[in-house]
């Protein structure tokens, strides 16, 4: 596993004060072929699929150790009645709008701050 600070040991709860905008993924590192994100969401996302891809979101906050795996190819729209905060695991290059065509909604994905 690599990470930006070059070690393999996070506090996700530390990363999670270094931003507030939801629905921006950012990389906390790598493993393997697969990035390692953090987002906040709040409200109603876009639905989409990755056809080529499973999806998975552990959520960090709210109900924290829920795990929902999305299976590749099936339609879904993200939704959070409250802020919650969530850890993703994709493999590299993963659009965060899938197949959507609300190209307003698709933003590139950060690499996390340091510090």
């Amino acid at each position: 596993m690599s990470t930006p600070e070059g070690s393999g040991l996070l506090n996700l709860n530390h990363l999670l004060t270094k931003f507030s905008d939801y629905w921006s993924q950012r990389t906390i590192g790598t493993l393997n072929d697969y990035e390692i994100k953090l987002a906040k969401l709040l409200g109603e996302f876009v639905w989409h699929s990755h056809p080529d891809t499973d999806e998975m979101f552990l959520v960090l906050s709210v109900k924290p150790g829920e795990v929902f795996v999305v299976p590749k190819g099936v339609e879904h729209c993200p939704k959070a009645d409250e802020e919650v905060a969530v850890m993703l695991l994709e493999p590299m290059g993963v659009v965060n709008t899938g197949d959507s065509e609300r190209g307003d909604l698709t933003i590139a994905v950060r690499a996390m701050e340091e510090n």
